[in-house]
């Protein structure tokens, strides 16, 4: 599969308005950076429509965002089939929405501006809801759910973080639009107690971290027994999807 090019992103990164003053030793002076960066963006992945699906249809389709984890990254995108998902895709093709699942490649890790851009491009070639678009994913996926969901939570009904972690600062420093919107975005958090990965600490801090700041519907699920393999018994559960597809976007 060719990998999809999404249109060069230009970074411009303003240190001052104000204009630059001649440096002088022993003394602190107003200076200025700017550069415009520019960067190509490339992503295979996996795409489910289910069975009956009509790009035509006046009520779009609802749509997971699958973010896998570090064991799947590569160049092969069937081994993105090994967890979550697409694993139960594969064992169900009357899988009741659309998945995207893209696959991250060796020796990185997710990038917020890259799965902004192939969630734009799905958005404008698939017949999608934009109000039940959910987002999830295990370990590094879960790393890359809680950045992704804190950088964009306007864009989904609800994200799923499991087995990770993130940036509590996100939170914290939100701003007024975006800590409005991240007090009401459903957020279920799930972890092994016996993680020895990624500690079970990851996902309580984020959590705590949205409690302090408002959020009203952010809980964690801790599986008393399980280590870093908490998604099997997240995605197993009769009632993950039926929960995860009743959830339209409030802001």
């Amino acid at each position: 599969m060719k990998p999809i090019h999404f249109l060069p992103l230009l970074m411009l990164l303003n240190a001052s308005a104000a204009d630059p003053e001649p440096a002088k030793a022993g003394a602190q002076t107003h200076q200025h950076f700017a550069r415009t960066v520019t960067r190509e963006e490339a992503l295979d992945y996996l795409l489910f429509l289910p069975r009956d699906y009509d790009a035509k249809r006046e009520q779009g389709f609802p749509m997971i965002l699958f973010l896998h984890g570090a064991g799947e990254r590569g160049s092969n995108l069937e081994k993105v089939k090994a967890h979550g998902p697409p694993k139960q895709i594969e064992k169900n093709p009357d899988f009741p929405c659309v998945v995207v699942s893209p696959q991250c490649p060796d020796g990185e890790t997710w990038d917020v501006a890259e799965l902004t851009g192939l969630l734009d491009k799905i958005m404008a070639e698939q017949n999608i809801d934009p109000d039940r678009v959910y987002l999830t994913g295990l370990s590094m996926g879960g790393y890359g759910t809680w950045a992704l969901g804190l950088s964009h939570p306007e864009r989904f009904a609800a994200i799923v973080p499991i087995c990770g972690g993130g940036e509590r600062i996100k939170v914290i420093l939100a701003g007024r639009e975006k800590g409005e919107i991240l007090k009401t975005l459903p957020v279920r958090a799930y972890h092994g107690a016996k993680d020895p990965v990624v500690p079970l600490e990851e996902s309580e801090r984020m959590i705590d971290a949205l409690k302090r700041a408002g959020a009203q519907d952010a809980t964690l699920t801790v599986f008393p027994e399980a280590q870093h393999d908490s998604w099997t018994q997240t995605y197993d559960d009769p009632a993950f999807y039926p929960w995860l597809l009743k959830q339209k976007r409030r802001h």
